[in-house]
């Protein structure tokens, strides 16, 4: 499948099944020359291949609707994370609701509740608080996703990056399932994978 079409079938699949709202989110792939991204002001359920904004490496809008006004943050993931060719940005409920939580680990937003939590996320990084569109979020952005491609925004919602589109989609997935979690399990005894369960997981992933 490529690239327009691939974009267009995921990102409805995040809208019909309640991860994105209205005309909030946005999808980006890596393509020769650089990104395709999600218009602005779109519906995700909505997309066609034609809506899709081409978008330079250094963010010149090259071709196709006006891009989201977000494109800048899926650029700085992909400088930060040359190997990653695709970036999800939701505004999805238990994510948001974690990122307006005052007490929170910013450096390790989520605890490894699940295997899968561990191997497709990681570690969940939150960023200061940036109004929409502020260009300052893309320096700190860049920084954070050095050393994770799953960014937690504050008071905003998750952005995940990965290797390949079907891969960023299934990790903010988990992002907002294991944010589900957390508000579900507080107040009761709760067992977290322990750091060397953790680590084998990371293990047999790299295998």
């Amino acid at each position: 499948m490529d690239s327009r079409n691939e974009l267009v079938r995921l990102a409805k699949s995040l809208h019909q099944r309640g991860l994105t709202r209205g005309t909030s989110g946005n999808v980006s792939v890596r393509v020769a020359g650089g990104m395709l991204v999600s218009p602005t002001n779109a519906s995700l359920g909505e997309l066609t291949a034609d809506d899709l904004a081409m978008v330079s490496d250094t963010g010149e809008h090259l071709s196709g609707a006006r891009p989201s006004k977000e494109a800048f943050l899926h650029l700085a993931m992909y400088r930060a994370r040359p190997e990653d060719r695709a970036a999800v940005h939701l505004h999805s409920t238990y994510a948001t609701a974690l990122s307006c939580l005052e007490e929170l680990n910013d450096d390790d937003a989520l605890p490894p509740l699940t295997a899968y939590f561990a191997m497709r996320v990681g570690r969940l990084v939150r960023l200061p608080y940036f109004a929409p569109g502020d260009q300052g979020l893309a320096e700190a952005a860049q920084q954070a996703a050095d050393s994770s491609r799953a960014l937690l925004l504050a008071n905003h919602g998750p952005i995940v990056s990965a290797p390949t589109l079907p891969q960023a989609v299934d990790a903010v997935e988990e992002v907002e399932e294991t944010a589900r979690l957390f508000f579900i399990l507080q107040g009761l005894p709760t067992r977290h994978l322990q750091p060397a369960e953790v680590a084998l997981l990371h293990s047999r992933a790299q295998t």
